[in-house]
Parts: C-alpha cells; structure tokens; sequence
C-alpha cells in the first residue's frame, strides 16, 4: 500500500516537472485541482482532470495574455500574414515575445506579403510569457523574449511556392547538404554532439515529403529580417548561408552544442 502511494506521488511530480517544462504555467495549475477537490468527493480523478484542462485552457488564453506584458513579453499577434505553425505553440504558452519583436515579426510578414500575396510567415517556437531566463526547453537561448524560430518557405513539386510544412511540428525535416557541402551534422556529432540532429524524433508526423526549401523565397525572407535594424543574430546551417549566396555577418554559426538549423531559421533582436 505504501509503496502504491510512493509510486503516484513519483508520478505526480513527473507529471509536474513536464507541463513546467513544456508550458511553464502547467506545473503550477496541475496542482490546484488536488487543493480543492478531496479524495473523498464522489468520482474526485475525473473532476480534476476536467477542472484542470478547462482551469489550464482558461488561463492560457484569457489570463495570461493579460497579465504577460507586465514581464515584457506580449502573445504574438497572428494576422493573414502571420500565423504559428502548428495550435501546439500558442497552447503551451510558447508564443510570447518582446513588444519590440512582435513590431519586427509584423515588418517582416507584410514585406513578405506585399512580394507574395500569398505567403505568410510561419513561427515556430518563440518564449514563454514569465520571466527571463526561464528555458524554453529544447532551445538553449529562447528565455527573454527576443528569440524566435520560423520556417522556411517551401515549394512543391510543380514549383509553387506554398506555406505548408513537411513536418507537423515544423521540426527535423532538414535540408540535407550536398556531397561539396559542408556537414556540420557529421563534424559536430564526430566530436561527441550526439543530439545535434535529435529534432529528427520530434517531427509529430511527416504529411508532405514532397516538399522542397524553395531557395530564391527562403533567401529573399532571410534577406527581409536583416534589413529590420534590431536583428543582431540569425543561426542557419553553414551549408545553406553558403548555397543561398549569404554573406552577412549576422548570419552564423551556432555552434555544436545546439541542435542543427537545416529546418528551421533562428533569429534574435538587440
């Protein structure tokens, strides 16, 4: 019997510690429901699971969204030019940035749009709304509302430009280089860097494989987000700034111990 306790109590804290790291505000309001409702009231498991999703799904939606920008940080604004890629980011709290880089979000998007009517800019995983230096697990710098990653453009097999993904979650599709390209993947991972390529694991699914990187549009959106002033980094795969013709010196190399930008571009303001 003692021993059944100890294992739900492990369990808990768990579950605890992983809604803390996927939506930062999980972990807290896991806990209300044990609170308030007792094990003695009549089918007391199932009433707290509904009062937790419908006391997590309120205060996602309606509360933090208010209370973020007294920690400098405001929910990404979506618009027909801009849009988070999978429903996913916006339910765990991992949408929020500086007011600053939603003003920079918002440039870039209509610069896209007003080139290509069609086309959006599509976010990935941004900042919780709390508190900087809080991690945005699995990113290593993503803790202060300056960070964002978003996709790059695709194309399909006729040619046309498209905003769908190849991957669910907009991760670990990548951008394989070429035979005269640069693998960072093997020289990273042949000095210990086992996870450089972990995102590969967290595709949620691959719908589209068809897809391809549209080169001439993913450039050109490179080359829109250096022209905004407050941009000081952006992090892609040493095989694409080269094959893409990138020059800028904001645009580098972000090192073995993150994980490998072949699928994803990364930028962070001043």
């Amino acid at each position: 019997m003692k021993s059944n306790y100890f294992f739900k109590g492990i369990l808990h804290v768990l579950i605890f510690i992983f809604l803390t790291v996927v939506t930062q505000i999980g972990g807290i309001l896991y806990v209300i429901p044990f609170l308030l409702i007792s094990n003695k009231v009549s089918k007391y498991k199932l009433k707290r699971r509904l009062f937790f999703i419908i006391l997590y799904v309120t205060t996602s939606f309606l509360i933090v969204p208010k209370v973020a920008p007294l920690f400098g940080r405001v929910k990404i604004e979506n618009s027909k030019n801009l849009e988070a890629h999978n429903f996913l980011t916006k339910l765990f709290n991992r949408n929020y940035v500086t007011p600053k880089m939603q003003e920079v979000l918002t440039n870039i998007s209509l610069k896209i749009n007003k080139e290509s009517p069609s086309l959006k800019v599509v976010y990935l995983d941004a900042n919780f709304p709390f508190f900087d230096g809080f991690p945005l697990l699995p990113h290593l710098s993503h803790n202060d509302g300056k960070k964002i990653d978003i996709s790059f453009i695709y194309q399909t097999e006729k040619g046309i430009n498209t905003n769908a993904k190849p991957s669910n979650s907009g991760y670990g599709i990548f951008v394989v280089p070429k035979k005269n390209e640069i693998n960072q993947t093997n020289i990273c991972k042949k000095k210990g860097f086992w996870q450089y390529d972990f995102t590969k694991y967290f595709t949620l699914g691959n719908f589209n494989s068809e897809l391809k990187i549209s080169e001439k549009a993913t450039k050109n959106l490179i080359i829109q987000i250096l022209k905004e002033d407050a941009i000081s980094k952006i992090f892609i795969e040493p095989h694409l700034k080269n094959r893409l013709n990138l020059s800028n010196s904001k645009i580098r190399f972000h090192g073995c111990g993150a994980v490998r930008h072949d699928d994803h571009i990364h930028f962070q303001i001043k």
